[in-house]
Order: C-alpha cells, then structure tokens, then sequence
C-alpha cells in the first residue's frame, strides 16, 4: 500500500494508523523503507497506551512524524513532547540513545541523532472534553500540528455518535480557529477532496484523506451492489 501510494507522486506523506490494526516492529521498518523508496513522509498514530514504547520504537524505525491519540489535558500533551524529544537539558526529552534503523547502522547519540529527534513532528488529537477545555494552554506548548476527534469527542461528553451534529461542528471550528490563532496548524481528517472546501475556508491546510480500509470497502460495496442488480436484472 505504501509502494503504490508512493507511485502516484501526490502525497507528502503516510499515515501508519497503528492504533486500530494489528502489527509488528518489522512492519514498522518495512513501512518506513518503502516510503523512504518514494520520497513519502511517514506518520505514525499511535493509541494511549503503550504510547511511549510504541512512538520511540516507531520513531527507531524511521517514522517522521506521531499522530497521539486520547490526550486528556495540558499534562498528557506534555508527556507526548516528551516521549518523541530526546533526553538532553534543553529538550527534557525522554528518548536516550538507542541503536535503532535511525541511526543507520550507527549507535546513535550524536548531535545529528539529537536533531534528527528534535526534527519529529508531534501531533495531537484533540477529541477529548477535557482536552478542548485546556486547547488555550494546550497550544501554546511546542506542539507541531492538532487533528479534531468528533467521534472521541462527542463520545466523552455524552453525546455518542453525534460528530456531526451542529453542536460539535460548533465546537470543532472553535478547536480550528484556536489553533490557528496560536500558530498551531490544525489537521482535517476528510473522506473525499470535496469534503475540503469547509475546511479550507477555516484556513485548513494539512489533510488527511481516506484509510485503504473504508476505501476498498466503498468500493467493493457499490460495485458489489450494481453487479448484484445487473444479475439479479437477467
């Protein structure tokens, strides 16, 4: 999937979603060499726990950016910095020196290692009550980048399954105008390129688009279903 993601030449980069699939740390690498083949950028979301394992291993691997899921305030947003910013002063970083697929070869511990860290690009999701409560303190720590959650959100204020109701449309573009009032680029999940016109209007201008998953399903569903008609026709 990456391979050919990669031929179209039209993406900046991959979303991994490892939080919703199975894999293991070899697919981690596997990933990141296809990619690399291509010129594609790599990110990782990863879920609440185990985050710090999972992120460094991902980021060993060579993963350019980690999407965290669940963040609940200003303390788990801090956590996250500090689990993909390496373990110096003035990073306050918890990634040490590790002999990982980054390194090429190498042990790792130099000042290009250090960079290399301090280079990673660190989203959050903000799809929790408690983290839109704090969004004003949230964004202004050296976050890189925020995606909206409707559905964790709507979920945790008891409104499940109303993503798309107008109060938490509401609520999303307050998300969207906070961060950009912070210098916080916010991030759009969209299913097609016509769901990017609202989004642009706001001054979106980072996207995620589709999951192999729901694009074969979509597929498969309405060709299935036209087939079946056609048979059912004769």
């Amino acid at each position: 999937m990456v391979e050919i993601l990669g031929e179209t030449g039209l993406y900046d980069y991959v979303e991994f979603v490892a939080e919703y699939g199975p894999y293991d740390l070899y697919a981690f690498d596997d990933i990141c060499r296809a990619a690399e083949l291509h010129d594609l950028g790599t990110m990782i979301k990863v879920e609440q726990e185990p985050r710090s394992w999972i992120a460094q291993r991902a980021i060993g691997s060579g993963f350019e950016s980690v999407l965290f899921s669940d963040s609940r305030g200003v303390e788990d947003a801090r956590e996250c910095l500090r689990i993909a910013r390496p373990d110096t002063p003035e990073d306050g970083g918890t990634y040490g020196v590790a002999s990982r697929r980054f390194t090429h070869a190498g042990y790792g511990g130099s000042m290009d290692y250090v960079q290399t860290l301090r280079d990673i690009v660190v989203v959050l999701m903000i799809e929790k009550h408690g983290a839109v409560e704090s969004l004003e303190q949230i964004v202004e720590l050296p976050i890189d980048m925020v995606q909206w959650g409707p559905s964790d959100y709507s979920m945790s204020v008891g409104k499940a399954g109303q993503g798309g109701s107008p109060e938490i449309k509401a609520v999303e573009k307050r998300v969207i105008e906070t961060c950009l009032a912070a210098g916080v680029p916010p991030r759009a999940e969209i299913g097609g390129a016509d769901g990017a016109k609202y989004y642009l209007d706001l001054g979106v201008r980072h996207f995620c688009i589709g999951t192999d998953v729901s694009i074969l399903f979509n597929w498969w569903k309405a060709n299935g279903d036209d087939l079946r008609k056609a048979l059912d026709g004769d």
